[in-house]
């Protein structure tokens, strides 16, 4: 599915009467034509940033399962287009009314949110109330232009209000979380979206204290994440789940205790077994599989909590037996780890660079005109976390 974007002015002044726009500037970056073909790297123009935007040289940017999921047609987003959003740079031009952020910083980009409404003023801008449009289902920013377009065509942009595949692009300054100019943003890339949202489903949502009993469902860079998380609250029992035996390795190395292999294991049978009759007390499931979602609910003890952070496509559903739920358990659903980027990737960044999350061990670097095979290679388990350095 693909919808069109029909910007007002592409990339340019937003009503007449405005000043001009400044001039676009040409970059590079990995053009989607359709859904399930070969990206195309290829000279596009770029819109000045506005008042309230920076400009930002891309360093690097993270393959997430979201852009996997636009890529197939799975989500809907305007095609031709450029998506991404993972990204990681150098600031190199900042607007005029922006002040927290200054050529030469370098940043992680993470999600686009209003700063407004409810939810936003609450600090939980991971359900801002324009969440969906902003970065997923408009395909330009808010107001209906594209900052990226070839010729006078408007290309779909602004995914997670970024396009990350590029080696510049355009972006509101409140997205921006800056480092230290010696962190490495090819490590740290990954940071603004999926290790954010297995680390701040645990730290923010699931929120164990120490002595829980704790599962993991799926063992990607979203599930090792999470691992790290619970990992430090000293759970009693931290039991990792997945098909993938290196990963589940992985996982006991950041801090499981007991790792599952999906289809070699009785997973039902050994998570009563390992809990002792006591059920868990919370459990993440990343996987967006209702199967594994009703393991795990089922494998909840009493006012145990399952927090689920999976997207499987519209109309998936979980089957759910009422009558243990009386029992005070929860099933909740998280967005980006519930988190404020700019409070919770400091934490992490401090994490990766002390050693407690090596993402060395998750990350492999490709270059931009070997995007299709860093999808490849995640789709087929071959990579944890493919990188996109520019």
């Amino acid at each position: 599915m693909t919808t069109t974007v029909t910007p007002i002015v592409p990339g340019g002044a937003q009503a007449a009467g405005d000043p001009p726009a400044p001039a676009p500037r040409l970059t590079r970056a990995a053009v989607l034509t359709a859904p399930r073909t070969r990206f195309e790297v290829r000279d596009v123009r770029l819109a000045a940033p506005r008042p309230d935007e920076a400009l930002v040289r891309v360093v690097a940017t993270g393959v997430c399962h979201t852009d996997v999921a636009v890529w197939a047609g799975g989500l809907p987003f305007a095609l031709p287009g450029v998506i991404g959003h993972e990204g990681a740079g150098v600031v190199e031009q900042v607007g005029a009314d922006v002040t927290d952020v200054s050529p030469g910083d370098q940043v992680l980009i993470s999600f686009s949110s209003c700063g407004a409404c409810d939810a936003c003023g609450d600090d939980h801008p991971a359900y801002c109330a324009t969440w969906l449009h902003r970065n997923v289902l408009a395909g330009a920013r808010p107001d209906g232009t594209s900052p990226l377009s070839e010729g006078d065509t408007p290309l779909g942009a602004h995914f997670f209000g970024q396009s990350s595949f590029a080696e510049h692009l355009v972006v509101q300054a409140r997205q921006l979380v800056v480092v230290g100019p010696g962190a490495d943003l090819t490590m740290l890339a990954p940071l603004g979206c999926g290790v954010m949202t297995g680390f701040g489903s645990v730290w923010n949502v699931l929120d164990p204290r120490p002595g829980a009993r704790l599962a993991v469902f799926g063992t990607g860079a979203v599930g090792l994440s999470a691992v790290v998380a619970a990992a430090q609250r000293d759970p009693e029992l931290l039991v990792a789940v997945d098909l993938v035996p290196e990963r589940l390795e992985l996982a006991l190395d950041l801090g499981a205790t007991h790792a599952l292999h999906a289809r070699a294991d009785d997973v039902p049978a050994r998570l009563a077994e390992i809990v002792g009759g006591r059920g868990l007390t919370g459990a993440l499931d990343t996987t967006g599989d209702p199967r594994a979602a009703r393991i795990a609910l089922d494998a909840l003890g009493l006012r145990g909590e399952l927090v689920v952070c999976g997207a499987p496509p519209p109309g998936t559903e979980i089957p759910v037996d009422i009558q243990p739920m009386l029992g005070g358990k929860v099933l909740r659903g998280v967005t980006m780890g519930d988190a404020d980027p700019r409070r919770l990737l400091p934490r992490i960044v401090e994490l990766v660079e002390n050693g407690t999350l090596p993402l060395n061990r998750l990350v492999r670097h490709y270059p931009l005109e070997d995007l299709d095979r860093a999808f490849a290679d995640m789709h087929h388990t071959r990579t944890v976390k493919p990188v996109v350095v520019l």
